[in-house]
């Protein structure tokens, strides 16, 4: 009877040290850190991948016993049924089920998405195909979808001042309807009552703001001088005259290498070309900057009609009043262009 219970005994403490290795092993499998790294590395889950090419993203973060444990998760664990897209972190004092956890949870982290300046539609969708799971085209696709963007008030002319130019935490998987959304909801917070104020008093709505400013914009890259040159438009505007504004032309002719702007681009019929047309273009030229809009909503008042580029290339301007005044300035500009050989 002695014996039975021995063995019991001994069966007992065997089963217990096998149950504690066995515990210590998958504590130590699943549970201790899985990166090589000291600082944060992130892995880019996109709409095509599945465990094993999420796996192999993951290889040269993991250790070796962290990707053993981890694939052994993402193949056993009903990863594959529902890949979930997006940007993960992993940080340097996560365990292997912790990482488990946050691809199979969804777990990820915003990135920080700067909307650029961008000249055309094209250009805007390229900057943000290469920070975004969505493609350039499908960006583009989504601006000129009249019906999409119509809902959020814009057409294919002024849906360039649906965007801010500033920094936003977004989600990398974020889709094309998102995007645009969250842009709206950016636009209506930014045109704030202050803004949608001096809009009125100016007699211009805010994607009106967004145009002239986006000419501003074009004309000058000195902040300083932009409300001077905001006043001198709001008073051609004011008067009936065209704006007759360089850039616009550049735009027209989609040629924005050009330095000098002559008499025979200025026959142009495009509606963006404002010496062929009086009034604002039908929507912006360009990304507006905030600079520019806040020019345009805080211009400076005075009486000048025309402007000319300096001829010291300073990048700001010749102001006049009158138009005799105005030929003089463009004289002088043009002999300093003439001297450099810029045709």
């Amino acid at each position: 009877m002695k014996k039975v219970v021995l063995h019991r005994k001994h069966y007992l403490i065997a089963a217990s040290v096998c149950l504690v290795g066995i515990f210590v092993m998958g504590y130590y499998f699943f549970f201790t850190g899985f990166s090589l790294h000291q600082e944060t590395r992130y892995v880019y889950v996109d709409a095509d991948d599945t465990p094993d090419s999420v796996y192999r993203k993951l290889d040269s973060i993991g250790s070796l016993h962290g990707l053993v444990a981890l694939h052994t998760l993402l193949r056993h664990q009903g990863y594959g049924e529902h890949v979930r897209t997006g940007r993960y972190a992993i940080e340097p004092d996560d365990g292997v089920f912790d990482v488990f956890r946050k691809l199979k949870n969804g777990r990820q982290v915003p990135i920080r998405l700067t909307i650029p300046e961008s000249r055309t539609i094209d250009r805007l969708a390229a900057v943000l195909g290469t920070k975004l799971m969505i493609d350039s085209a499908t960006i583009v696709e989504a601006l000129r979808d009249t019906m999409l963007i119509g809902q959020l008030g814009y057409d294919t002319c002024t849906v360039p001042s649906l965007f801010v130019p500033n920094t936003y935490e977004v989600y990398w998987n974020l889709t094309a309807d998102q995007l645009l959304n969250r842009m709206k909801r950016e636009h209506d917070a930014f045109w704030d009552e202050s803004r949608l104020r001096k809009a009125e008093a100016i007699g211009l709505t805010p994607d009106e703001v967004c145009t002239l400013a986006s000419i501003i914009d074009e004309e000058t890259a000195n902040n300083a001088e932009k409300p001077m040159i905001a006043g001198m438009y709001l008073n051609r505007l004011k008067q009936g005259m065209p704006l007759q504004a360089d850039p616009t032309v550049k735009f027209a002719l989609k040629d924005f290498a050009i330095k000098r702007v002559r008499q025979g681009m200025l026959t142009n019929s495009s509606p963006y070309n404002t010496y062929a047309h009086e009034g604002l273009p039908p929507g912006p030229i360009k990304v507006a900057s905030i600079k520019g809009i806040d020019a345009v909503l805080n211009r400076t008042n005075h009486d000048y009609l025309f402007m000319c580029a300096k001829e010291d290339f300073s990048g700001t301007h010749n102001f006049a009043r009158t138009y005799q005044e105005h030929l003089k300035n463009a004289a002088r500009y043009a002999k300093a262009l003439n001297e450099r050989g810029i045709q």
